[in-house]
């Protein structure tokens, strides 16, 4: 038996007892029925209707009537953007904070964009071009958002160190994949060699940096990745980076700490604000807080970004990992097993070229722990 009671505490949507009696139970359900439908209504997603949405909703402000310019600079106030020789401190237009979906940021370092003048020095952007290339990572939060860092550039200077801070294969390993996934090239360079040879560090940790960093060069060229050995204490390096650099656009990421300020300043003359390794914990401090584009002499350009203490590389699958491993890749093709991934499956020849110091044992770890990060990730979504 239906009390009054029970009328209204589990159908709250009704207006009155007469209605319940009425409608029953139809009403409710076809609510539910279609909000269900409209859920799993996936349709506004395809291109197609996109391109409807985009037409209902398109902004006023027609393309030509803006400026076209390059965004050199990104601070917590906006963007910097020049256009013609002037800068102009922009902010973005209403409409185009919409358009988040994924990304954690809209705008970055590199992107041109079409903005309008407002006042003096001041714009608002509207619009943002096609990007040709682009370096992201996933968002340390929450790792479902991606953090575009540079667009618009030819190569990615992946920075480590020796010593203060350590070298990290696993953490260029991630950049090199995140260079390649966003169509750019890699460089890796090595800083702060001269401290090899500091006689203030413990020679058995200065003899394990030097093994290191020798078993990287002969693995890296096997892999076909680029890899230079610098100090910008000494400017030794320095010259023969500066030719990789000319006529191209590039930027400079790596590690907190490994010295992209130093190299910066040593590349362009400049005087970016240097940071001491913490003591304590032997990790970088941050002193770029914001990434900036900056020209070269003879030609190019050269974005700093903020140095970082872990890189989540964005929207890997598990079945792209391997390809991102050149030397892996070419002898998983003479595995016993088409589907083998190289970790415990009998018959592997990449287990046993490593075993037999054929592939270099530090990229196959670092292979293998990457591979197991996105396993994880994907069984946690």
């Amino acid at each position: 038996m239906v009390t009054e009671k029970d009328k209204y505490s589990s159908h709250r949507w009704i207006g009155c007892p007469t209605e319940l009696e009425y409608f029953g139970e139809e009403r409710k359900a076809g609510k539910q029925q279609r909000k269900m439908a409209t859920a799993k209504d996936r349709s506004k997603y395809k291109k197609t209707d996109q391109a409807k949405i985009q037409s209902k909703n398109k902004d006023p402000i027609a393309r030509e009537n803006l400026f076209r310019g390059r965004v050199l600079a990104t601070t917590s106030e906006g963007f910097t953007v020049e256009e013609n020789g002037a800068t102009y401190a922009c902010t973005l237009r209403g409409a185009l904070k919409k358009e988040r979906g994924q990304a954690k940021n809209l705008v970055t370092v590199g992107d041109i964009v079409f903005f309008d003048k407002i006042t003096g020095n001041e714009g608002i952007i509207a619009f943002v071009e096609p990007r040709r290339t682009v370096l992201s990572r996933s968002d340390n939060l929450s790792r479902r958002k991606e953090q575009l860092i540079a667009a618009n550039i030819d190569q990615v200077i992946i920075m480590g160190s020796v010593i203060a801070p350590r070298l990290k294969a696993p953490l260029l390993d991630r950049y090199v994949i995140a260079a390649k996934k966003g169509g750019l090239t890699p460089l890796i360079v090595i800083n702060k060699m001269d401290l090899l040879d500091d006689p203030s560090f413990d020679e058995g940790l200065r003899q394990e940096e030097r093994e290191l960093c020798e078993h990287l060069v002969g693995a890296y060229a096997e892999a076909g990745i680029p890899m230079l050995l610098l100090s910008t204490t000494n400017n030794v390096g320095v010259e023969e980076l500066l030719q990789e650099l000319q006529g191209k656009a590039s930027v400079v990421s790596g590690q907190s700490g490994v010295g992209k300020s130093s190299l910066i300043n040593a590349i362009t003359g400049g005087s970016l604000r240097i940071g001491d390794v913490v003591k304590r914990t032997s990790k970088g401090s941050h002193t770029t807080t914001s990434a900036s584009l900056l020209p070269l002499t003879g030609g190019g350009w050269c974005i700093d970004t903020p140095g970082i203490k872990s890189f989540g590389v964005w929207d890997l699958k598990k079945d792209e990992v391997e390809s991102y491993f050149a030397e892996i890749h070419a002898l998983g093709r003479t595995c016993h097993y088409p589907d083998c991934i190289h970790l415990h499956e009998g018959g592997c020849a990449v287990v046993e070229a490593v075993e037999e110091g054929r592939i270099s044992l530090v990229r196959y770890l670092s292979y293998h722990t990457l591979l197991e990060g996105v396993s994880q990730l994907h069984k946690r979504r």
